[in-house]
Protein backbone atom coordinates (compact mmCIF):
# COMPACT_ATOMS: atom_id res chain seq x y z
CA UNK A 1 0.00 0.00 0.00
CA UNK A 2 1.20 3.33 -0.96
CA UNK A 3 -0.50 6.59 1.22
CA UNK A 4 0.18 10.18 0.22
CA UNK A 5 -0.18 12.09 3.23
CA UNK A 6 -0.95 15.89 3.34
CA UNK A 7 -0.91 18.38 6.16
CA UNK A 8 -3.14 20.62 4.93
CA UNK A 9 -2.40 24.99 4.89
CA UNK A 10 -2.66 27.43 2.33
CA UNK A 11 1.28 28.96 3.14
CA UNK A 12 2.81 25.75 3.32
CA UNK A 13 1.35 22.30 2.67
CA UNK A 14 2.97 19.24 3.68
CA UNK A 15 3.13 15.86 2.05
CA UNK A 16 4.82 13.00 2.18
CA UNK A 17 4.45 9.68 0.58
CA UNK A 18 4.87 6.33 2.60
CA UNK A 19 4.97 2.60 1.52
CA UNK A 20 4.40 -0.90 3.05
CA UNK A 21 7.18 -2.79 1.78
CA UNK A 22 7.52 -6.51 3.45
CA UNK A 23 5.72 -5.29 6.18
CA UNK A 24 7.65 -2.08 6.92
CA UNK A 25 6.87 1.35 6.40
CA UNK A 26 9.55 3.39 3.98
CA UNK A 27 9.36 6.80 3.06
CA UNK A 28 9.40 7.51 -0.43
CA UNK A 29 9.38 10.94 -0.66
CA UNK A 30 8.07 14.16 1.71
CA UNK A 31 8.38 18.10 1.48
CA UNK A 32 6.47 21.42 1.70
CA UNK A 33 4.36 23.24 -1.24
CA UNK A 34 5.02 27.18 -0.50
CA UNK A 35 2.96 29.74 -1.63
CA UNK A 36 3.58 33.50 -1.44
CA UNK A 37 1.34 35.63 0.58
CA UNK A 38 1.24 38.20 -2.33
CA UNK A 39 0.07 35.82 -4.53
CA UNK A 40 -3.46 36.14 -4.96
CA UNK A 41 -5.68 32.79 -2.72
CA UNK A 42 -6.85 31.51 -6.40
CA UNK A 43 -2.89 31.72 -7.63
CA UNK A 44 -2.23 30.01 -3.94
CA UNK A 45 -4.55 27.00 -4.77
CA UNK A 46 -3.62 26.62 -7.77
CA UNK A 47 -0.12 25.99 -7.32
CA UNK A 48 -0.97 23.54 -4.06
CA UNK A 49 -3.49 22.03 -6.70
CA UNK A 50 -0.45 21.29 -9.32
CA UNK A 51 1.82 20.01 -7.05
CA UNK A 52 -0.22 17.48 -5.83
CA UNK A 53 -1.19 16.42 -9.08
CA UNK A 54 2.16 16.23 -10.04
CA UNK A 55 2.83 13.69 -6.85
CA UNK A 56 -0.12 11.95 -7.25
CA UNK A 57 0.67 11.38 -10.75
CA UNK A 58 4.30 10.15 -9.78
CA UNK A 59 3.81 7.98 -6.90
CA UNK A 60 0.47 6.71 -7.82
CA UNK A 61 -0.51 6.18 -4.17
CA UNK A 62 -3.27 4.08 -3.09
CA UNK A 63 -4.90 6.71 -0.88
CA UNK A 64 -5.11 10.15 0.38
CA UNK A 65 -4.59 10.56 4.10
CA UNK A 66 -5.19 14.16 5.19
CA UNK A 67 -5.12 16.17 8.27
CA UNK A 68 -8.76 17.16 9.83
CA UNK A 69 -9.65 20.97 10.13
CA UNK A 70 -8.19 21.76 13.85
CA UNK A 71 -11.05 24.83 14.79
CA UNK A 72 -9.27 26.87 17.11
CA UNK A 73 -9.36 30.16 18.02
CA UNK A 74 -8.76 31.66 14.85
CA UNK A 75 -11.42 31.07 12.08
CA UNK A 76 -9.23 33.01 9.35
CA UNK A 77 -7.26 30.03 9.49
CA UNK A 78 -9.23 27.45 9.41
CA UNK A 79 -11.19 28.50 6.06
CA UNK A 80 -7.65 28.99 4.29
CA UNK A 81 -6.65 25.72 5.68
CA UNK A 82 -10.51 24.23 4.71
CA UNK A 83 -9.38 25.93 0.88
CA UNK A 84 -6.19 23.63 1.03
CA UNK A 85 -7.59 20.40 2.12
CA UNK A 86 -10.69 21.19 -0.93
CA UNK A 87 -8.01 21.72 -3.94
CA UNK A 88 -6.07 18.37 -2.37
CA UNK A 89 -9.10 16.43 -2.01
CA UNK A 90 -10.38 17.29 -5.90
CA UNK A 91 -6.91 16.49 -6.86
CA UNK A 92 -7.30 13.08 -5.87
CA UNK A 93 -10.73 12.37 -6.77
CA UNK A 94 -9.80 14.01 -10.14
CA UNK A 95 -7.69 10.87 -10.12
CA UNK A 96 -9.93 8.06 -8.39
CA UNK A 97 -8.09 8.02 -5.40
CA UNK A 98 -10.14 7.97 -2.59
CA UNK A 99 -9.71 10.20 0.76
CA UNK A 100 -9.45 9.58 4.43
CA UNK A 101 -9.41 12.52 6.98
CA UNK A 102 -8.02 11.97 10.14
CA UNK A 103 -8.25 14.56 13.36
CA UNK A 104 -4.76 15.86 14.46
CA UNK A 105 -5.22 13.89 17.77
CA UNK A 106 -6.07 10.61 15.79
CA UNK A 107 -2.62 11.37 13.77
CA UNK A 108 -0.39 12.00 16.65
CA UNK A 109 -2.13 8.83 18.38
CA UNK A 110 -1.20 6.25 15.64
CA UNK A 111 2.26 7.17 15.02
CA UNK A 112 3.06 8.25 19.05
CA UNK A 113 0.50 6.40 21.07
CA UNK A 114 -1.24 9.26 22.74
CA UNK A 115 -3.22 12.32 21.20
CA UNK A 116 -1.61 15.02 23.20
CA UNK A 117 2.31 14.71 21.58
CA UNK A 118 3.90 17.56 20.66
CA UNK A 119 5.41 18.37 17.48
CA UNK A 120 9.32 17.23 18.52
CA UNK A 121 7.73 14.18 19.71
CA UNK A 122 5.68 13.48 16.95
CA UNK A 123 9.00 14.10 14.08
CA UNK A 124 10.84 11.94 16.30
CA UNK A 125 8.34 8.71 16.02
CA UNK A 126 8.28 9.57 12.35
CA UNK A 127 11.84 9.26 12.08
CA UNK A 128 11.91 6.55 14.13
CA UNK A 129 9.02 4.29 12.28
CA UNK A 130 10.61 5.04 9.00
CA UNK A 131 13.83 4.28 9.94
CA UNK A 132 15.33 7.89 8.59
CA UNK A 133 18.72 8.75 9.31
CA UNK A 134 17.64 12.47 9.67
CA UNK A 135 14.28 14.20 11.43
CA UNK A 136 11.88 15.26 8.44
CA UNK A 137 11.67 18.75 8.27
CA UNK A 138 10.51 21.12 8.20
CA UNK A 139 7.50 20.25 10.54
CA UNK A 140 4.71 20.32 7.79
CA UNK A 141 6.81 17.56 6.51
CA UNK A 142 6.76 15.12 9.28
CA UNK A 143 3.29 15.92 10.00
CA UNK A 144 2.31 14.96 6.36
CA UNK A 145 4.29 11.60 6.73
CA UNK A 146 2.35 10.56 10.25
CA UNK A 147 -0.48 11.17 8.92
CA UNK A 148 0.67 8.79 5.92
CA UNK A 149 1.69 6.44 8.53
CA UNK A 150 -1.80 6.67 10.08
CA UNK A 151 -3.83 5.63 7.52
CA UNK A 152 -1.18 2.73 6.67
CA UNK A 153 -1.61 1.67 10.06
CA UNK A 154 -5.50 1.60 9.85
CA UNK A 155 -6.01 1.05 6.60
CA UNK A 156 -5.91 -3.10 7.04
CA UNK A 157 -8.61 -2.19 10.10
CA UNK A 158 -10.70 -0.69 7.51
CA UNK A 159 -10.48 -2.86 5.57
CA UNK A 160 -11.43 -5.80 7.84
CA UNK A 161 -14.96 -3.82 8.69
CA UNK A 162 -16.20 -3.36 5.12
Amino acid sequence: MKVLGIDPGTANTGFGVVATRNGRLVALDGGVVTTSSELPLEQRLLAISKKIEGLIAEHTPDAVSIEDLYFGKNVGSALAVGHARGVVMLAAASAGISCFSYTPQQIKSAVCGQGRADKEQVTTMVQQLLSLPEPPRPDHAADALAAAICHASHAPLLAASQ
